[in-house]
């Protein structure tokens, strides 16, 4: 689909000239003389960009700004102002103009600001799509079970996904642990945000603390640049700390103080980061005995459990093993165009 253009400009020349440029490279474009002929036109025409001047008759450019800035969020603005005015264009990108082109007319530069954003906009139109994909991957249907355990199970994830609390879900391997974590972030309210994995048990504690916390330039051989944590990437989001009961007690301590106060510092560093992070740790360990052995804080483990969940073993719940033999002799059918 072409990115939708809309060029308001109170000049014919300036609007032929704008109009040439993006339809030449394959946009497709609408013009107004004013700001009240370009309200009409989002209305009916739903540009993904604006590019206006900001002196105009009847409703000027800053007028404009200010009423597509509140009603149409999703469309983005670019200013056109003089030399003399860039303070005008600095108040226009603090109420939400995405940038701006000075007085005289730099077709080249107009182009690539235009592209920038086009690219941004593609960009995020194919996040959502994905996000929404996920979703529907992971809503609660995908979790097979009819057995009573598994649908008391499927309730209390339910409830659990309204929250913000931290998550400890413990059951053997193959139980699906990692399934409930991904249903319980996309049918929450940190859907649009990140989901991140992490499995704890296959780094080092070196790599692990990199891994989780990110590190700055020289921090360590290898360290050429500064590279963001898991949890940097996961803010707003969710993360899910896999195999949990495997990390080292320095790892633990770690831990614990970002669920304690949110914050870390990268390896290296000492700059404080502040991050918003729902955790979801899963674990096939028992950690009653390992804090009985002293291998896992009684202080972490109380931070994690806030919201235990248990995944019962298949050969708990044989009677969901026919639906799991269909579920999955319809996946390989799907992918692979077979019929068995």
């Amino acid at each position: 689909m072409k990115t939708r253009i809309l060029i308001v400009d109170d000049e014919i020349d300036a609007l032929d000239l704008m109009e040439e440029l993006f339809q030449k490279n394959g946009y497709e474009t609408f013009t107004a003389r004013n700001g009240l002929e370009a309200l009409s036109h989002i209305r009916q025409h739903e540009p993904d960009i604006m590019i206006s001047d900001l002196v105009m008759p009847e409703m000027d450019g800053m007028a404009l700004l200010d009423v597509v800035s509140k009603k149409y969020p999703d469309v983005a603005v670019i200013m056109i102002t003089a030399h003399g005015t860039i303070e005008t264009a600095v108040e226009a990108m603090k109420k939400g103009a995405k940038d701006y082109i000075l007085k005289p007319l730099r077709l080249d530069e107009i182009l690539a600001k235009v592209e920038t954003i086009s690219q941004l906009k593609s960009l995020i139109r194919e996040n959502q799509y994905l996000r929404e994909k996920l979703a529907q991957k992971y809503n609660f249907d995908s979790i097979i079970g009819k057995n009573k355990k598994m649908l008391e199970l499927f309730e209390l994830i339910k409830d659990v996904a309204k929250t913000s609390s931290t998550v400890l879900i413990r059951g053997e391997s193959g139980t699906g642990k990692e399934l409930i974590a991904h249903a319980i972030h996309f049918n929450s309210d940190r859907v649009k945000k990140p989901f991140v994995k992490v499995n704890c048990a296959v780094l080092a504690e070196n790599l692990l603390e990199s891994e989780l916390f990110g590190h700055v330039k020289g921090a360590f051989t290898g360290a050429i640049k500064d590279k963001m944590g898991r949890f940097e990437l996961a803010h707003g989001g969710t993360i899910f700390l896999d195999e949990i009961g495997d990390i080292s007690p320095n790892m633990q301590l770690k831990l614990l103080r970002v669920l304690q106060e949110g914050e870390f510092e990268r390896v290296g560093g000492t700059e404080t980061i502040k991050v918003d992070v729902r955790i979801i740790a899963a674990t096939n360990r028992n950690l009653e005995e390992a804090m009985a052995k002293g291998e896992f804080r009684q202080d972490l483990y109380y931070r994690l459990n806030v919201i235990p969940i248990e995944v019962p073993p298949l050969r708990e719940r044989r009677d969901d093993i026919p639906l799991l033999v269909t579920h999955f002799l319809d996946k390989f059918n799907r992918a692979f165009n077979k019929s068995i």
